[in-house]
């Protein structure tokens, strides 16, 4: 019986410093006209408000809403064919905002600049990996990867590899 108390305290602690150590990160991907892609990311600089964003959301216009003034500066919004794009003159790189909503209506906002950095190559990788609930996980450099088709593009869920002792 110790034996099987030690087992199940170790388990516990590997799962503990697992989710200790994961760095949880969602990018959106998309196909751009001419094979490019834009990658979206869920954190960014520019932070704004629920109110701001909704805000702006009400006044965007395909031409450009109304310009106001948000916590991270001059903000105006633009109606695309991604849904309402906030875009911020002042900000030093996260010049771009995207707003999507969940099944529930809540706000979600994707960053144009983030701190995850990937290839082209990888992101290649990942694009063609994805599928509706999911494909296969991937391992890219220090990542593991999961894709999902959604209807703004690709998402990816990004999470630190373990190292692997030889």
């Amino acid at each position: 019986m110790e034996a099987r108390v030690r087992a199940v305290i170790f388990i516990v602690a590997v799962l503990v410093m697992s989710a200790a150590g994961a760095e949880d990160n969602v990018l959106l991907i998309q196909l751009q006209q001419g094979g490019a892609y834009k990658v979206w990311h869920t954190e960014g600089e520019s932070q704004l408000s629920d109110d701001e964003v909704m805000t702006l959301e009400v006044n965007a216009r395909p031409e450009g809403g109304t310009e106001l003034t948000t916590a991270a500066g001059p903000a105006r919004a633009y109606e695309t064919s991604d849904g309402v794009v906030i875009r911020l003159t002042v900000a030093p790189n996260d010049k771009a905002v995207l707003i999507d909503r969940d099944g529930c209506g809540h706000i979600r906002l994707w960053h144009s600049a983030g701190a995850t950095q990937l290839t082209e190559d990888q992101i290649t990788d990942i694009f063609m990996s994805a599928l509706p609930e999911g494909g296969k996980r991937l391992t890219l450099g220090e990542y593991n990867v999961k894709a999902f088709i959604t209807r703004l593009g690709v998402t990816a869920t990004l999470w630190k590899a373990p190292v692997r002792l030889k």
